[in-house]
């Protein structure tokens, strides 16, 4: 392709073209049903928040409100102190301990407080990980720069304030090993890791990086792995499957600890199938790095080894790679939403903090997934199903859209703390069916043909999901897979509660009221209603 933006490296300019070259986004501001956050401070996020005693501590106090506001902080452990500007709490904790913590806001509107709990042990992601990965809006075009652009744009639309904090890099990244320890290092791409990663802590976010057991990535980059002691490696040929091993030299400490000295938060290591030696050594490595490292493997683990991924990982990819359509998807990889969300049932038991199950990205906003850059394919009622289902299946929340393109009905889907806190909920339970019949993906579209219309789902349209919370509420998701509007309803006896109970609408942040016995909504097609249900 002939480059004509100055000044611009050629990935990021093809990037930059391709974004230019996508089809306007649909105007879906009348569909927005997430009010605006109050004036007055509202501090956001999780109840909880762990770290491993020594390893180097950052959590960022996610806020709305008016700027300027102060933050402060009674009850911190030794170690660790807050900056009332940022919100950002850093140091070190020497010794275990779980501690009782009131953070507090003030602005010219008013004040406000959280009870939050910081818990200094051996587990760490106690809640999902919430964040940004790069491969499904740029794939093998990222570069630093578009790291740095979005996680800017993370900071700038105000996500950060709503708990958004990992921004990770994927494929691509790798140049060669080099020097004593035999690390793997950056390509041109990013010529200053440590750099980066240092920027992204001075924002407040956190950083993430991949890798493979294999010879070879994916996207035909260097691996965890070689054929040679001294690690060097040679392309392989595109197409071919001979990539797909693990070689007899395995390099998993001496990266571990080059992500560490960089700064890196997150490690995505994809391969497939994933096998319990390999966890247990990169999950190894990483406990010896020095540094908190959140272990997330990918993808299609294997359900009958699903009790070692929990002991040895904090997420596991539950699938095959997502893709913005309903049904199921033409390419044998891939897999629609609507199938991977409403399949994740058998994977509930080995859900909690710590350790979730990993269903992939969120397909909102422009998107790439083996693609044009296009705006995503999902209704606006999908989208709504999308973010109300991720959230009640404590799944980790990684958007994987051009944030610099962010509309404000994307926005809106990403921004409502009521929805988040679902998912964040310290819990850590996963919802499952209560009611409602099994849930069967339509037929794949040919490749390149038109989606098909919606069809009825054998048993009936209405899905009734839900998930106990730590206060002793239930989020319940109400659910119409089928073609048409219908009335879905939940009964207060499939959620183990009797009697009356009060209902509130999550996306609109409204109280609804005091029922008997169940409570019914109608729903559009494809759509979702969120509510919880609690002693009135």
């Amino acid at each position: 392709m002939m480059l004509s933006l100055i000044g611009l490296s050629a990935p990021d300019a093809e990037a930059q073209q391709l974004a230019s070259q996508a089809p306007p986004v649909p105007d879906y501001s009348a569909r927005i049903l997430t009010p605006p956050a109050p004036r007055a401070p509202r501090i956001n996020g999780p109840n909880i928040y762990g770290q491993r005693p020594g390893s180097p501590f950052l959590y960022t106090i996610p806020v709305t409100g008016d700027r300027p506001i102060t933050l402060s902080a009674r009850g911190l452990p030794k170690g660790l102190t807050l900056d009332p500007q940022t919100g950002q709490i850093t140091g070190r904790v020497a010794d275990a301990g779980d501690f009782r913590v009131t953070l507090a806001a003030k602005n010219a509107r008013g004040t406000g407080e959280k009870k939050f709990r910081i818990v200094i042990g051996e587990k760490i992601a106690l809640t999902p990980p919430m964040g940004w990965n790069s491969w499904n809006s740029w794939a093998g075009r990222v570069n630093e720069d578009l790291v740095l652009r979005s996680a800017k744009a993370l900071v700038s639309t105000g996500l950060i304030n709503h708990g958004w904090s990992y921004v990770n890099i994927d494929d691509t990244w790798q140049g060669e090993r080099t020097g004593p320890n035999q690390a793997l290092l950056s390509n041109e791409k990013f010529p200053n890791m440590k750099g980066l990663c240092d920027q992204l802590h001075a924002m407040g976010l956190k950083a993430g990086i991949y890798s493979t057991p294999w010879i070879t990535s994916y996207a035909h980059y260097p691996g965890g792995s070689s054929e040679a002691p001294d690690g060097k490696w040679t392309r392989e040929v595109q197409g071919k499957d001979t990539y797909k091993r693990i070689g007899p030299h395995h390099f998993a400490e001496a990266d571990a600890r080059q992500w560490a000295d960089w700064g890196f938060d997150y490690l995505k290591y994809d391969w497939d199938p994933n096998d319990v030696a390999s966890t247990t050594e990169i999950c190894e490595a990483l406990r010896k790095s020095g540094r908190d490292i959140v272990l997330s493997l990918s993808n299609s683990a294997p359900l009958e080894k699903a009790a070692d991924w929990a002991r040895l990982s904090n997420a596991w990819r539950t699938t095959g790679d997502i893709v913005d359509i309903w049904g199921k998807a033409p390419s044998g990889w891939q897999r629609g939403y609507a199938e991977i969300g409403f399949g994740q049932d058998r994977w509930a038991p080995f859900a909690g903090p710590g350790h979730w199950n990993d269903p992939d990205m969120l397909v909102v906003g422009y998107v790439s997934l083996a693609q044009a850059m296009h705006y995503t394919r999902l209704s606006a009622d999908e989208q709504y199903t999308h973010i109300t289902l991720w959230s009640l299946l404590a799944a980790p929340l990684l958007i994987g859209c051009d944030l610099e393109r962010l509309d404000p009905f994307t926005l809106s889907l990403l921004t409502n703390d009521e929805v988040i806190a679902v998912n964040q909920d310290a819990l850590g339970r996963q919802a499952v069916r209560v009611s409602g019949p099994e849930f069967v993906p339509p037929p794949a579209p040919a490749k390149d043909q038109p989606l098909p219309a919606p069809s009825e789902n054998p048993g009936g349209n209405a899905l009734v999901y839900a998930k106990p919370l730590e206060d002793g509420s239930v989020a319940v998701g109400l659910f119409n897979v089928g073609p048409g509007e219908t009335t879905v309803t939940v009964r207060f006896a499939d959620l183990k509660l009797g009697g009356r109970r009060s209902v509130r609408d999550l996306w609109r942040q409204k109280d609804l009221g005091v029922f008997d016995g169940n409570y019914h909504v109608s729903v559009p097609s494809h759509g979702a209603a969120l509510v919880r249900v609690q002693k009135p």
